[in-house]
């Protein structure tokens, strides 16, 4: 679905090219070939047009920023084999080799454009595509049913922590129910030198593992925390596995995507490798 996702949209830049080239050839002419509109012209079920970014477009074509974010990616961490287990046993591991992929902002920002609030599709010239929970299947490799990602936030962080990654966070480390990244990196980005017990390898790989489901699937827009809601499902690994973590992931793409398309944003977090890979 993808590689027919960028193949369209490569197409309708052509198409758009050549559009521009015969309006540039008939513009002495009284009558134009045909009209392009950044909107739609039936806007009763497009309800929210007034606040979707391409209104923006069509009063002033340079007022469309690009979006930007910053990702925070697994690209120094290398994962050690004896945590590597851990990680196959979560259910994780073929997101964990799909790697670091460059984020192409442009491209994001155009699908952006296309993205309608209303339906939770792309609107394209040819008809209407989205992303689906089996492109996050295939894609990420992750499970689509299963246990719902949810839980409580009421929690004592510190104290959880403690027990399931072995170091307790200072208080300059939390912020409600986040983290900061430095201490994850600071504290488990390397195992201790010599024999390492399988408590300490499975500290390692909830750290791991954290900062990989959280860090690329529910990403925040400045890099610099980390959700800590999601430890609590990495107590057991072989519970671990048994969440669909992709559909929380693709109703997360959704609901970013849904509030990158409003007029006045200016970010978008979220896992844009979906639309990318």
């Amino acid at each position: 679905m993808k590689f027919m996702l960028l193949d369209i949209i490569v197409s309708c830049q052509f198409i758009h090219i050549l559009f521009i080239s015969c309006i540039d050839v008939h513009a002495d002419m009284d009558t134009p070939l045909f009209r392009a509109r950044p909107d739609p012209e039936d806007t009763s079920v497009l309800t929210l047009q007034h606040r979707h970014r391409s209104s923006t477009i069509r009063v002033d074509p340079d007022m469309g920023s690009v979006l930007t974010c910053r990702h925070r990616m697994l690209r120094e961490w290398v994962l050690d084999d004896r945590v590597r287990p851990y990680i196959i046993q979560s259910g994780f591991y073929v997101f964990h080799r799909v790697g670091h992929v460059k984020v192409d902002w442009p491209l994001i920002t155009a699908l952006v454009e296309r993205w309608r609030l209303e339906t939770h599709t792309f609107h394209m010239p040819v008809g209407e595509m989205t992303i689906t929970l089996q492109d996050v299947a295939i894609l990420f490799g992750l499970r689509v049913h299963g246990h719902p990602v949810t839980g409580s936030t009421d929690i004592d962080w510190h104290a959880l922590c403690e027990e399931l990654l072995g170091v307790r966070p200072a208080e300059t480390n939390i912020r409600g129910a986040f983290l900061t990244v430095r201490f994850i990196t600071t504290h488990f980005s390397r195992l201790p030198p010599g024999v390492v017990d399988e408590v300490t390898l499975q500290h390692h790989a909830r750290a791991y593992l954290l900062l990989l489901v959280s860090g690329s699937l529910f990403t925040d827009k400045k890099g610099v925390y980390i959700q800590l809601a999601i430890l609590p499902m990495l107590r057991d690994f072989g519970e671990t596995a048994q969440y669909s973590w992709g559909s929380a992931t693709l109703a997360h793409l959704y609901r970013e995507l849904c509030r990158a398309s409003l007029d006045s944003a200016e970010s978008i977090a979220g896992p844009l490798h979906l639309l990318q890979v």
